[in-house]
C-alpha cells in the first residue's frame, strides 16, 4: 500500500463518522475550514494503521538469507510513530534491535520495516516490544532477539499528567540474551556515540 495514494475499503464511512464528530464537538463542518476536514482525517488514519493490511513475517521470509555469521547484529535508532490504543494520541521514538543469527540473515531494512508494521496499528508500547521480538525470533528463529524501545508519549504530554520530558522504555528478549552478559553487550553497543 502506498500511504499517499491508496486507501483500502470503508473510507467515505470513516469521513462520514468524522463529520458527525465535529458536530458532536460543536463545530459546522460545512464550514470553509472544515469543509475537507473528515476526508483528510480518515485518510490520514488509513494511513496511520496501514499495519493491519501488511503481514510482518511475510516482509522478512522475502529477504531471507543463508549466512553462516553468529554475532550480534544490531539494528538501532529505529523512528517509530505509533497511536495509543487507549486514547489514539501519539507516541514516538526510537527502536533498538538485535538478533544473533543461527544459519539465516535478513535485509536490515526489513527489520525496520517490521517496526513500522507493528507501530502502524493502535498500539501500547510493551505490546509493540512484544510484537517486534516474538516476530523475529517466529521467523528467523536466530539464537536469541533483543528488543528495546524509548518513547514520549502525548497522552502523558498533551493531557492527564502534562509531564513533558518523560520517556517510557521497555524492553524484551529470548535466546542468548537471557544472559545478562549478551544484554549488557547489546545496551552498551545501543548507548554508544553516533558513526
Amino acid at each position: 500500500m502506498n500511504p499517499e495514494t491508496e486507501y483500502h475499503e470503508g473510507l467515505e464511512q470513516l469521513a462520514q463518522h468524522y463529520r458527525e464528530i465535529l458536530t458532536l464537538l460543536g463545530e459546522d463542518p460545512e464550514r470553509e475550514g472544515l469543509e475537507k476536514t473528515p476526508m483528510r482525517v480518515a485518510k490520514a488514519m488509513q494511513v496511520l494503521t496501514r499495519g493491519y493490511q501488511m503481514d510482518a513475517h511475510e516482509v522478512l521470509r522475502q529477504a531471507l538469507f543463508k549466512e553462516d555469521y553468529s554475532q550480534m547484529v544490531i539494528v538501532k535508532d529505529i523512528d517509530f510513530f505509533s497511536l495509543c490504543e487507549h486514547h489514539m494520541i501519539p507516541f514516538y521514538g526510537k527502536v533498538h534491535v538485535a538478533y544473533i543469527p543461527n544459519g539465516y540473515i535478513t535485509g536490515l531494512s526489513k527489520i525496520a520495516r517490521v517496526v513500522d508494521i507493528y507501530s502502524h496499528r493502535l498500539q501500547v508500547q510493551e505490546r509493540m516490544t512484544l510484537q517486534i521480538k516474538e516476530c523475529i525470533q517466529q521467523t528467523l528463529k536466530p539464537l536469541g532477539v533483543m528488543v528495546v524501545v524509548e518513547a514520549r508519549h502525548m497522552c502523558m504530554q498533551m493531557r492527564g499528567v502534562e509531564k513533558q520530558n518523560s520517556i517510557t522504555t521497555t524492553s524484551d528478549f529470548c535466546g542468548a540474551f537471557n544472559q545478562a552478559k549478551t544484554r549488557q553487550e547489546f545496551m552498551n553497543l545501543i548507548h554508544n556515540n553516533k558513526i
